[in-house]
């Protein structure tokens, strides 16, 4: 069975999205959390169109190409258009987790409105075998909550975006992690980290 992890990039202060996200103006003013995706000569081998620095190439497809199905939270799903109908990955399904009246989905769209444990067993069966990864600070904080996660991986920027939304929201308790790697690389720097059970 493949891990579940979250992967974002964030500011240094802990945001995902600059302020005023929504359909049509995407993450706010915070575009340049994804600046390092254009700003090398290295293509990525995942994603068409992304030429990253030689460090962040690594790290960006080492992780890309591990994921067999995505579990994209509603508020993400409707920042970025229903992802036209797709998924976030150009390989892999998508699950949605709702907890709205649900929207209409496509045929590569999977709709679950029972929470996270439910939609993260319908993406490892999607998966088959590979690894789920959580879209969304929404998402990868109720997994978070529930212990469904192994990993967590920030692509974090140096920037101060000062508002927006919050990559990790409230938790119950303490996470306790371990980092496992840490590259620098151009305008961003990469860490992961091990989820400590």
């Amino acid at each position: 069975m493949g891990k579940v992890f979250s992967a974002h990039a964030v500011s240094a202060d802990g945001f995902m999205t600059g302020r005023e996200p929504g359909p049509g103006r995407g993450l706010g003013d915070a575009s340049m959390l994804f600046d390092w995706y254009f700003d090398g000569d290295t293509p990525s081998q995942v994603f068409d169109g992304f030429k990253l620095s030689a460090p962040s190439a690594r790290v960006f497809d080492a992780l890309a190409g591990r994921i067999g199905a995505v579990v994209v939270g509603r508020n993400t799903y409707d920042d970025s258009e229903c992802f036209g109908g797709g998924s976030p990955h150009p390989d892999a399904p998508l699950v949605l987790l709702s907890h709205r009246p649900a929207p209409e989905v496509s045929e590569r769209q999977t709709l679950v409105t029972t929470g996270i444990a439910d939609a993260i067993a319908a993406a490892r069966e999607l998966a088959a075998g590979r690894d789920v990864a959580l879209m969304g600070g929404g998402v990868a904080t109720e997994g978070l909550r529930a212990g469904l996660v192994d990993e967590v991986v920030l692509h974090q920027v140096p920037i101060l975006l000062g508002a927006g939304r919050r990559y990790i929201q409230d938790l119950p308790a303490h996470v306790r992690l371990r980092l496992v790697e840490a590259v620098a690389a151009p305008g961003v720097t990469h860490l992961h980290y091990a989820v400590e059970r």
